[in-house]
């Protein structure tokens, strides 16, 4: 009973093992390019099969030590990607904050600047405005004056025609010539 229960242990362990086997996975690196992808995939491969029925269990030991290192590996190969992923789109999603920063901070300059702009025009006008205002001042004050000189130089005149009257109804001379004579 005892070889009975030992042969079913032993049935039992190569029968697990051939499954092992069968059910194996195999890193990308070893696979055609057409199944690549990012999942580990179960492969048959007859010959290692024959060749660890042939070699006994040092061989099996080696070959799941080469398989449990291709799986650590390309666990590590997956990590890898995946940070670096994750850089890059952190870096993308600070790079495109640090850009709508730049444009809202662009725009809030430009809007201040419109407004510097809009209050120097309506400052230019004002100033204008007051120089026009001056130029019509002075203008006014020429006129008044240019009118207070006609005035004056009418009153001259007559006076000094009513003076020549006079000096020609009495017959007398001026006593005060013009003074080049």
């Amino acid at each position: 009973m005892a070889e009975e229960e030992a042969k079913k242990v032993e049935t039992s362990s190569t029968e697990t093992h051939k499954e092992e086997k069968e059910n194996a996975l195999v890193p990308l690196a070893l696979l055609p390019s057409s199944h690549h992808s990012k999942a580990l995939v179960a492969v048959e491969n007859p010959s290692e099969a024959d060749e660890e029925k042939n070699e006994g269990s040092i061989d099996r030991d080696t070959v799941l030590a080469r398989v449990a290192t291709e799986k650590r590996l390309s666990l590590v190969k997956a990590w890898e990607e995946s940070e670096k992923s994750k850089a890059e789109n952190k870096a993308q999603k600070k790079i495109s904050a640090i850009g709508a920063w730049e444009n809202s901070k662009k725009a809030s300059i430009e809007a201040e600047l419109r407004l510097i702009e809009e209050k120097l025009e309506k400052k230019k006008a004002e100033y204008i405005e007051k120089m026009k205002n001056r130029i019509a001042e002075v203008h006014k004050s020429a006129e008044e004056r240019r009118a207070d000189i006609e005035a004056k130089k009418g009153e001259d005149i007559l006076k000094a025609e009513e003076i020549a009257a006079k000096y020609r109804a009495t017959g007398t001379a001026p006593k005060k010539l013009l003074g080049c004579f």
